[in-house]
């Protein structure tokens, strides 16, 4: 601590060049807790634990149709309390930049099983009884200027229906929504009318969701859904919601293999960038650093010092890169589902400390070994 001025001036020697670094190394490390903390979640084994829906999903891919009768073997299940289901509809509003996603669900069971969609109970009547209803969320129909009774025309690029004609749906509700970490950017369907309507696969469904009585008996649930429809040609992989969100994100690829790359290439450059900031400032030093000698601090005092300024630039580059990870991660995990149950974890905040007192090392050691090994005669007649 008694050196703590002389590494505070040397910082302070160059203050613009001290800022560029120690925000350089502020990215690197607020990159580090984002992707990391994607990277975990999305490698991560399934956690069943406290888990009250499930969703039963084809087992080789999630294009794939499950017979709706499904939902009937698996409603038949001891320990499940409800069950539902959804579809993909896909399809096209105004033109292909107005996405927003669009389930063909149960009205009724829909409901039931997500309490945290909002309706009033007039509205809730209306999806129920209304063959073409849909329902969307409030933020949607402010952004489309959409208000109750008007018609909704979507494109079927997925599903044509059987007069090769637009599709049309009634908007019966508007729903909000219980907290920040529901969507609000959803479109629902009566399933009914969808089924009827389209060309092809009636009967069939996306995906089943499952609410069970006891959160306890997920994992031991999940495992019965699946053995009942095991050797069948509609096999299922029962998840919870979480993990089947991240399996949707994940046909776009390896996303821990991506963010793994990312990582790699930011953080060579900012090993190449602060190591050769630390070289530079310790050779515009050697004057300094041997008049320190000079006046008697030893080579191991003066090896500290220049490896307490790399240090110190580290940290205070990614502390708050990491606390700024920490805060958006929170707030990502509350607006975008696949997101859901991502955070900076302990582990992850361990390994990003870690990696700083590391990344510390690696540049500051070889300018601290010079600084030591300083001769002090030819350090002050080479720069007189």
């Amino acid at each position: 601590m008694k050196y703590l001025g002389l590494i505070w001036s040397a910082l302070y020697r160059k203050p613009l060049r001290s800022f560029l670094t120690l925000a350089s190394i502020f990215v690197a490390f607020l990159l580090f807790g984002l992707l990391q903390s994607v990277s975990v979640a999305f490698s991560e084994g399934v956690d069943f634990s406290g888990v009250d829906r499930l969703i039963i999903a084809p087992k080789y891919s999630i294009i794939d149709p499950l017979p709706e009768n499904h939902a009937v073997a698996i409603n038949a299940i001891t320990g499940v309390e409800l069950v539902s289901h959804r579809s993909w509809f896909g399809g096209v509003y105004q033109d292909t930049s107005q996405f927003f996603p669009r389930w063909p669900v149960p009205p009724e069971s829909f409901l039931a099983m997500y309490p945290e969609y909002l309706l009033t109970d007039a509205e809730k009547a209306a999806f129920v009884q209304t063959r073409t209803g849909a329902i969307i969320g409030r933020p949607l129909a402010e952004t489309y200027n959409l208000k109750l009774g008007d018609k909704i025309p979507l494109i079927g690029d997925i599903w044509p229906n059987k007069d090769n004609t637009v599709w049309e749906f009634d908007l019966v509700g508007i729903y909000d929504v219980a907290n920040e970490s529901v969507e609000t950017d959803q479109m629902f369907i009566n399933f009914e009318f969808f089924d009827e309507y389209r060309q092809w696969s009636q009967g069939t469904v996306g995906n089943i969701v499952a609410k069970i009585n006891n959160p306890d008996d997920s994992a031991a649930i999940a495992a019965e859904i699946d053995r009942l429809f095991a050797n069948s040609s509609d096999e299922t992989k029962t998840t919870t919601e979480k993990a089947y969100n991240q399996m949707f994100a994940k046909q776009v690829g390896d996303i821990g293999l991506i963010m793994t790359g990312i990582l790699s290439a930011v953080f060579f450059t900012i090993l190449l960038l602060t190591g050769n900031t630390m070289a530079q400032a310790i050779r515009e030093r050697i004057p300094e650093l041997a008049i320190l000698k000079t006046i008697g601090f030893s080579n191991v005092s003066v090896l500290m010092i220049v490896l307490c300024e790399a240090l110190l630039i580290v940290l205070v580059g990614s502390l708050p890169g990491l606390m700024l990870a920490a805060g958006l991660l929170t707030k990502f995990s509350q607006s975008v589902s696949v997101f859901n149950g991502v955070e900076l974890s302990g582990f992850i905040v361990a390994q990003g400390v870690g990696l700083a007192f590391l990344m510390a090392l690696i540049v500051g050691l070889p300018p601290a070994l010079r600084a030591m090994r300083l001769n002090i005669v030819d350090a002050l007649g080479d720069h007189q």
